[in-house]
């Protein structure tokens, strides 16, 4: 299998939830790899919208990286339904797995669905087997965390001025 999925569902709207889907520090404040330190950007609107996040591969405990940076890049872009998003980071060119949420409203919230997909690699880094980098737990933590996050208020800003925006 080349695929992971977890879903769960959270007692807000989609539009509360992608709104932290978007914002660059909604990734870093959601993150239970604890590989995402920090990240620098405009929210996401698009495909093909960018932006970077610090990483530090410590949280795994896997590899002796250190800190580096990715660029990550939007590949699914449907607002309040779908986002997804691919890495470039040291390795070039890039590995090509796929990271995204599905959200569908429900009578009780939101079902998030977040999948990751490594089905697309090289098989040159089939090879290695360190594929799943991340696993099913991390991805159903993360969702946990998007349900505090979301329940919480989170607050986004706007990177045009500043200003707080509330989600």
């Amino acid at each position: 299998m080349d695929r992971i999925e977890v879903s769960r569902t959270i007692s807000a709207p989609p539009e509360a939830i992608f709104a932290v889907l978007t914002d660059p520090q909604g990734h870093v404040a959601i993150d239970a790899s604890g590989m995402l330190m920090d990240a620098e950007g405009p929210r996401v609107t698009a495909v093909g919208s960018q932006f970077l996040v610090h990483m530090d591969r410590e949280g795994l405990g896997d590899l002796p990286m250190g800190r580096y940076d990715v660029t990550v890049t939007i590949t699914a872009f449907s607002p309040s339904a779908e986002i997804a998003w691919t890495i470039l980071g040291t390795i070039r060119p890039g590995i090509g797995h796929v990271f995204g949420y599905r959200l569908s409203p429900t009578a009780d919230g939101t079902l998030v669905t977040s999948y990751y997909d490594w089905s697309d690699i090289n098989d040159d880094w089939r090879k290695l087997g360190i594929f799943p980098v991340i696993d099913q737990k991390s991805l159903r933590a993360t969702l946990g965390i998007l349900d505090r996050t979301v329940r919480r208020g989170y607050v986004t800003v706007d990177h045009a001025d500043g200003t707080p925006d509330p989600a």
